[in-house]
C-alpha cells in the first residue's frame, strides 16, 4: 500500500526512523521507495534532482538495523561451482529491452575465467529470466536467483543472506532509482569490494551518496555532473558494445534518392511532456525528406493513433512509417534496413542506442534538451554531429543535407565508437581498476539552457489532463509492481 507523500525529506525520514524503531522495516523501506517513486514519475523533476545524501544514510541505517540482528538466511547455493572468483550483480530487475540488462551482460562476458551471479530484488517488477538464460544458454558460470514474494523487510533479509552466504571478489549494484532495499542491503560492515553502477541517471537515483562503494559513471556527462555538481568521487567507465561491424564504405546513401531515418526508443523516452513532441514532428520531417522513418521500440496505442493521425494530416503515405516493437540488435536492425541518419531519442536521449547507431556507421542526429546535458547525451557523439532545439532547425537540417557528406559522417561516427566503446575498453577496466585509462571527453561549449521556453512549458503542465495521465501511469507503475 502506499504511504503518502510526506511534506519534506525531513519529515519522511523521522517518520521511517519510527519504524524502525518499531521493527517496521517494510514500512520504512517502503517511505523510501514510494517518496522516490512519486519524484521519477514527474516530469517537473526529470534530470532536476538526482541524489538524496539523506534517503541514502537512512537506506544504509536500515540495512544496518537488518543485519545486526543476524536474521538473514543464507540462502545462497552453487552446487559444484568449485573455486572460481566469483562477482555478483544485485539489481533490481532485468529486462530484454532494458539498457541496463545489456551492460550486466557486458560485464559478464568481459570476464569468461569468473562465476557470475545475478541477484534480483523484484523491486518494480519481475525479471525476463526466459531472456536471460537465453542469452546465457550453455554458460555454466552464470546463475540467477531472484527474491521471494514477500514485504520489502523479507527481500532485504534474502538479498542480505544471500550476499553475507558467500565470498565475492567484488559485487556491482545496478539498482533501479526506488530500490531502497538494494540500496539497504550492501553494508561497509560486509567487507565487500564493491561499485555502484550510476545508470539512472536522469532520476533522483538511490545510491548515488554510498561512499563505501566505487561511484561508477558511464558517460562524460554523469561523470563531470556528479564530480562538480554533487561532490561524488567518481571513476567514469564509457559504455561498451560488442562490435558488430560497420558500415561498408561501397554502399550507397539514399540509394533510391530518399533519406531513410530512424529512432529507438520505448514509451519511456519519447511519450513525455515536453515542449515539442516527436509524434508530431516524424510526419513533418518525412514530409521535408519524402524517405522513411523507422521507429524501434514499444509505443503506446494512443501514441501510434496520434503518429498515424498526422501521417494523414501531412498526406504522407502510412508505409512510410515502420514500427518495429524490438529488435534482438539496434545495431544490426540500422544496417539491414539501409538507414542514412539516426535521429536520437528526445526529450529523453539514450545512450546506448546511440553508441550502437555510431558502431553501425550511421550519422547520427542529436536534440539540445531545453535544460539539461544528461538528456541531450551530445558529449556522447563525435563533436561534428548535428544537433537541434527547435522543430525549425531539424526540419531545415533535413531540408538541406548534403548526400555526400554523409560517408565522411559514417567514418566520423564509427571512430568514435572505436575510441571509447569497444568492448576492450571493459577489459582494460577490469585489468587494472582505473579509469586513468579513459579521456574524458569534454563538454560540449555549444550547450544552453534555455529558462524562458522551460518557464513556458512548466507553466503548461498545470493541466486536469496530465494530472489524470499522470495517476494512470502510477497506478499502473504500481499494479506491476505488485505482480511481482
Amino acid at each position: 500500500m502506499t504511504m503518502g507523500f510526506a511534506p519534506s525529506v525531513l519529515s519522511l525520514v523521522e517518520s521511517a526512523e519510527r519504524a524502525l524503531a518499531q521493527g517496521l522495516l517494510d514500512r520504512a523501506l517502503r517511505l523510501v521507495h514510494d517518496f522516490v517513486e512519486r519524484v521519477i514519475t514527474e516530469p517537473l523533476c526529470t534530470a532536476q534532482v538526482f541524489a538524496s545524501r539523506e534517503l541514502d544514510a537512512l537506506c544504509q541505517r536500515i540495512g544496518r538495523h537488518n543485519l545486526a540482528r543476524g536474521s538473514s538466511p543464507a540462502v545462497y547455493s552453487w552446487p559444484g561451482r568449485g573455486a572460481r572468483p566469483l562477482v555478483i550483480y544485485v539489481l533490481s530487475r532485468l529486462q530484454k529491452s532494458g539498457g541496463h540488462s545489456r551492460l550486466v551482460e557486458d560485464f559478464i562476458r568481459a570476464r569468461p575465467e569468473k562465476d557470475h551471479l545475478i541477484l534480483a530484488t523484484g523491486i518494480g517488477g519481475p525479471s525476463d529470466w526466459a531472456h536471460l538464460t537465453q542469452v546465457f544458454a550453455g554458460q555454466s558460470n552464470v546463475r540467477f536467483l531472484s527474491a521471494p514474494r514477500g514485504d520489502f523487510g523479507a527481500r532485504l533479509d534474502w538479498l542480505q543472506g544471500a550476499l553475507v552466504s558467500c565470498n565475492p571478489e567484488h559485487v556491482y549494484l545496478f539498482n533501479h532509482h526506488q530500490d531502497s532495499v538494494a540500496v539497504a542491503a550492501i553494508q561497509p560492515e560486509m567487507g565487500f569490494d564493491a561499485s555502484f553502477y550510476h545508470h539512472g541517471d536522469h532520476h533522483l537515483c538511490l545510491g548515488v551518496y554510498l561512499d563505501h562503494l566505487v561511484h561508477i559513471d558511464p558517460h562524460p556527462m554523469g561523470y563531470h555532473h556528479c564530480r562538480e555538481m554533487l561532490g561524488v568521487e567518481n571513476v567514469y567507465l564509457p559504455f561498451t558494445f560488442e562490435d558488430k561491424g560497420g558500415r561498408p564504405d561501397e554502399r550507397p546513401f539514399a540509394p533510391e534518392g530518399h533519406l531513410t531515418t530512424a529512432t529507438a526508443a520505448r514509451s519511456n523516452k519519447i511519450e513525455i511532456p515536453y515542449f515539442v513532441s516527436y509524434l508530431d514532428l516524424v510526419p513533418k520531417l518525412l514530409k521535408v525528406t519524402g524517405g522513411r522513418h523507422i521507429h524501434i521500440g514499444r509505443l503506446s496505442p494512443w501514441a501510434l493513433f496520434r503518429l498515424r493521425r498526422g501521417l494523414r494530416k501531412e498526406g504522407i503515405p502510412a508505409d512510410k512509417f515502420i514500427y518495429i516493437e524490438w529488435v534482438p540488435s539496434v545495431w544490426k536492425a540500422l544496417q539491414e534496413h539501409g538507414v542514412d541518419v539516426y535521429i536520437a531519442s528526445f526529450p529523453y536521449g539514450g545512450g546506448i542506442t546511440l553508441i550502437e547507431a555510431m558502431g553501425a556507421g550511421v550519422p547520427v542526429v542529436l536534440h539540445r534538451h531545453l535544460y539539461s546535458r544528461i538528456l541531450s547525451c551530445l558529449e556522447l557523439a563525435y563533436p561534428e554531429a548535428f544537433s537541434w532545439r527547435t522543430p525549425a532547425e531539424l526540419l531545415a537540417h533535413f531540408a538541406s543535407i548534403k548526400l555526400d557528406a554523409l560517408p565522411g559522417e559514417s567514418r566520423l561516427a564509427r571512430a568514435r565508437y572505436e575510441a571509447f566503446h569497444r568492448p576492450e575498453v571493459l577489459s582494460a577496466y577490469f585489468a587494472h581498476y582505473t579509469s586513468a585509462l579513459f579521456e574524458v571527453p569534454r563538454m560540449v561549449t555549444s550547450f544552453e539552457r534555455q529558462s524562458d521556453e522551460w518557464a513556458c512549458w512548466v507553466q503548461n503542465q498545470f493541466v486536469l489532463s496530465r494530472f489524470v495521465g499522470q495517476a494512470i501511469y502510477r497506478f499502473a507503475r504500481k499494479l506491476r509492481a505488485r505482480l511481482a
